[in-house]
C-alpha cells in the first residue's frame, strides 16, 4: 500500500475532521471544516467530497490512489446496511449515508459509530496499541464508549453496543439525562456533569476559588476546575472525587461482565491527569473482582482528536 491511502472522516455537528491515512495507521494529511448543517445531509455529503479533492490535491495524489473511506458518525446506526437512522446532532433521521457517499465520491464506504471509530484509532496505533480486547472511555459533553472485542468492535444486536454513559450509577435522586432517564453516568462523570455538580454546590453556597470564576464568566469549564483541584481547592478536589467515584464504579462493573485487557480514557476531562485518573483507579480496585483489579490496566488515550480519523481509516483496512 505504499502508493495506496484511505480517507478516514470524523463528521460532527460542529465540524468535520478529515485525514489521507497511510496502511500503517500514519496521517499523512488532514484537514477541517465546519459542518454545513444548514446544508442537508446531501449537502454534507458534497462538502466531504470537496475536501477529499482538497487533501488529495495538497498531498500530491490522485483518486485512484484512494482505496475507501470510513466515517465515524454521531449516529444511531444500521452497520449492516450503512444506515443513519438518527444523529441529533445533524439533524438527520433515515439517511442511506453509505449508499449516498459513495455515489458521490465514487469509493468504498464503511461507517461506524464515532465512539467506537475512535476506540478502534487508540487499538490500531494509541493507547490501546497491541491489545485486541478493549474498552475506551470518552469524557466529554456526555460519556462516549467503544468496547472491542477479539480485535472487532462488538454492536450488538441492534448496533447500540455500549452505551455506557446511560447505565444507571444513581438509582434513585439522580439528576435527568438527555436519554429520558435519571442517574446515568454522564450526569455526574462526564465533563458537563462534572461542572454541573461544581457549580450547583457554588449556588448552595460552599466556598471556593471558582466561586469569582462563575460570577465573571456566567461558567465554569473542567480546565478551570481541575486547574482549582491542582491548587488545592477543596471543593474541586471533592467533586472531581465524586465523578470519579462514579466512573470507579462503573468500569468495576464493566470489567466484570467484558474482562477486557486494557481502559483507555479520553476526552476532554481525561486532561485533568493524575488528580482525576489516580482516584478512577482507586474506586476502580474497590468495586472490580480482586483477581481483575492488577490485570487491567486504566490509562488515558494517546491521540486526542486524531482517534476518530485513525479509526474510520482502519474501517477500510479491516474490510479489505
Amino acid at each position: 500500500m505504499s502508493n495506496q491511502y484511505i480517507i478516514g472522516v470524523d463528521l460532527g455537528g460542529t465540524s468535520i475532521k478529515m485525514a489521507i491515512v497511510n496502511g500503517q495507521g500514519e496521517i499523512k494529511f488532514q484537514t477541517s471544516e465546519p459542518t454545513k448543517i444548514e446544508a442537508g445531509a446531501t449537502g454534507i455529503f458534497h462538502q466531504i467530497n470537496n475536501m477529499i479533492d482538497f487533501c488529495c490535491k495538497n498531498l500530491k495524489i490522485e483518486r485512484f490512489n484512494l482505496i475507501g473511506m470510513g466515517i465515524g458518525a454521531p449516529a444511531f446506526l444500521d452497520i449492516k446496511k450503512g444506515f443513519v437512522k438518527e444523529a441529533v446532532n445533524l439533524q438527520w433521521k433515515n439517511i442511506p449515508l453509505k449508499e449516498q457517499l459513495e455515489n458521490i465520491t465514487k469509493l468504498p464506504v464503511f461507517i461506524d459509530n464515532d465512539a467506537n471509530v475512535a476506540a478502534l484509532g487508540e487499538m490500531w496505533r494509541g493507547a490501546g496499541e497491541g491489545s485486541t480486547d478493549l474498552l475506551c472511555i470518552t469524557l466529554g459533553t456526555g460519556v462516549g464508549s467503544g468496547v472491542i472485542i477479539n480485535g472487532q468492535i462488538y454492536h450488538g444486536a441492534h448496533d447500540t453496543s455500549g452505551e455506557f454513559g446511560h447505565t444507571t450509577v444513581i438509582a434513585e435522586g439522580g439528576s435527568p439525562c438527555n436519554c429520558g432517564k435519571t442517574g446515568c453516568l454522564e450526569t455526574v462523570s462526564s465533563a458537563t456533569g462534572l461542572i454541573r455538580l461544581v457549580t450547583e454546590a457554588i449556588n448552595e453556597g460552599h466556598p471556593s476559588s471558582l466561586a469569582h470564576i462563575l460570577a465573571s464568566r456566567g461558567r465554569l469549564t473542567a480546565k478551570y476546575i481541575a486547574e482549582a483541584a491542582y491548587e488545592g481547592d477543596e471543593l474541586a478536589i471533592k467533586m472531581i472525587n465524586k465523578a470519579s467515584f462514579y466512573l470507579g464504579l462503573a468500569l468495576g462493573n464493566y470489567a466484570v461482565a467484558l474482562n477486557p485487557s486494557k481502559i483507555v480514557v479520553g476526552g476532554g476531562l481525561s486532561h485533568a491527569g493524575s488528580i482525576l485518573f489516580e482516584p478512577i483507579r482507586e474506586y476502580y480496585k474497590k468495586f472490580a473482582l480482586p483477581h481483575l483489579t492488577g490485570n487491567i490496566d486504566i490509562v488515558p488515550a494517546k491521540l486526542g482528536n486524531d482517534a476518530g480519523v485513525i479509526g474510520a481509516a482502519w474501517l477500510v483496512v479491516n474490510n479489505k
